[in-house]
């Protein structure tokens, strides 16, 4: 995460606004209640934990997590989620599937802490996009699909 440690200054200058639709869409799309758990992967700077409950971010980028005012913020990898199983209600993960080591471990192991449903916002020009959503069909059930901007926004459940 050497790129994301080296741009942590300026990324809300980047990307907050486009994060900030993003969010929008969820909030309209998922219910959540104040004593909803969710867990945002690949949390960055908080930008996309904008949520009015429990929100655990985790993110492998020490720098942006620094900036991280929404909620806990705990370092680490998609790959190894370090929570228990079934620990969360809502599992998120805004822009940053395609940077992931692993996809098809880190998808499982959001998976193995989801509890129910879940929301992928995937980079739609990524050139990983096929492969992720080939990851996320056969991991999840797809609830909905909805076009945005730049992101192609996955809601999902368990299957």
């Amino acid at each position: 995460m050497d790129y994301y440690d080296t741009i942590a200054g300026g990324y809300d200058e980047l990307h907050k606004e486009e994060q900030l639709r993003k969010l929008s869409i969820l909030k309209d799309e998922i219910k959540i209640g104040r004593d909803t758990k969710l867990l945002d992967v690949g949390c960055g700077t908080g930008i996309s934990s904008g949520f009015d409950c429990m929100v655990i971010g985790l993110d492998p980028s020490s720098e942006l997590l620094k900036q991280n005012r929404n909620g806990l913020a705990v370092l680490g990898m998609a790959e190894e989620i370090p929570f228990k199983n079934n620990s969360f209600d809502y599992v998120v993960s805004v822009t940053a599937i395609h940077n992931f080591n692993d996809i098809a471990k880190a998808m499982r192991e959001i998976k193995r802490v989801g509890k129910k449903d879940f929301v992928f916002s995937v980079l739609s020009k990524s050139g990983k996009f096929s492969q992720i959503k080939k990851i996320i069909e056969s991991n999840f059930r797809i609830a909905k699909i909805v076009a945005e901007q730049k992101d192609t926004i996955f809601f999902c459940t368990k299957p």
